[in-house]
């Protein structure tokens, strides 16, 4: 495969990807009684056969072998399971309290923490107009922020660990199958414990009335399985195939999504400081979207012919 094609497929598993996320506030209100550690902890256990599924399906269990023989790389996706762990974790609470924009202003806020580790780690430059994009995106936030510090300490947290969460794949050496199967795999004690408690204490999905009885949650509950694991799987796709800093912008689709539902569909306000932003964020990723184009376009100008 070129470089060029590489390029586009991961464009278009980080568009598919982003899209996914933002859209899943939707699932996580349809299970707003389940307490967030729970809900958590069942799209891990739904995860994991869908996950050992695929790996048998497309015969990938050598190189599921050989990457569990590498100690290193099974460390770094302990760490970046930990990571997705928290993320989503701080995300539940944020949709099912009723703070969406809050989750928004998180993932506006990780692209510009993306840049910043791609500049600063992984040596990407970036050209002048795509550092005017990267301070329009700061400006935005910027007003967010001024008038939502009540929300910010869980947005940064929320950008701070997908971003290191995205850092973290992005120098792992693994395939986005294996790799999201070593995470699920990584958190799959933990989160039966989960399930484990709350059925003990009778205070969780499976207390009071059975989730047995239940039908509709029960087959949300498992279909949170492939929520979980196909974006997450198209994700360590583009990561491979992507700058840090190109991920990270397209990554404004998700907050973007996330404010459109927030104010639309559930009534949070949307006021001149969020509208602000908003229309500074898109100019921004515009911005950024137009010179890649261009920079693609003058390298297949310029490129030799064989």
């Amino acid at each position: 495969m070129s470089a060029a094609s590489s390029r586009h497929n991961g464009a278009v598993a980080a568009i598919a990807t982003y899209t996914f996320w933002g859209l899943m506030p939707i699932y996580f209100k349809l299970l707003d009684t389940i307490p967030a550690p729970e809900l958590l902890a069942w799209r891990i256990i739904c995860s994991m056969p869908i996950c050992l599924a695929i790996i048998a399906l497309q015969r990938q269990w050598p190189a599921l072998g050989a990457m569990l023989r590498n100690r290193a790389v099974v460390l770094r996706l302990v760490i970046s399971a930990a990571l997705t762990a928290t993320n989503s974790l701080i995300f539940f609470i944020a949709v099912v309290t009723g703070h969406v924009l809050a989750t928004s202003l998180g993932y506006y806020i990780m692209p510009l923490i993306n840049v910043l580790i791609g500049t600063v780690f992984l040596h990407e430059k970036l050209s002048r107009v795509q550092w005017t994009a990267v301070v329009l995106a700061a400006t935005g936030i910027a007003l967010l922020a001024f008038g939502e510090l009540d929300m910010l300490l869980v947005a940064t947290a929320l950008g701070v660990t997908y971003a290191l969460y995205g850092f973290v794949r992005k120098v792992t050496p693994v395939g986005a199958l294996e790799g999201v199967t070593i995470e699920t795999g990584a958190s799959l004690i933990p989160a039966l414990a989960v399930v484990g408690w709350y059925a003990w204490t009778g205070s969780g999905a499976g207390g009071g009335s059975s989730i047995t009885a239940d039908w509709q949650t029960a087959v949300l509950l498992m279909i949170g399985g492939l929520f979980t694991a196909i974006p997450l799987l198209l994700f360590g796709y583009a990561a491979r195939r992507l700058t840090l800093s190109a991920m990270g912008f397209a990554q404004f689709i998700t907050p973007s999504i996330g404010f459109l539902l927030g104010h639309f569909l559930w009534g949070e306000p949307l006021d001149a400081a969020r509208t602000g932003c908003f229309v500074l964020i898109w100019t921004a990723l515009a911005l950024f979207t137009w010179d890649m184009l261009q920079g693609t376009r003058l390298n297949s100008h310029t490129k030799t012919p064989a």
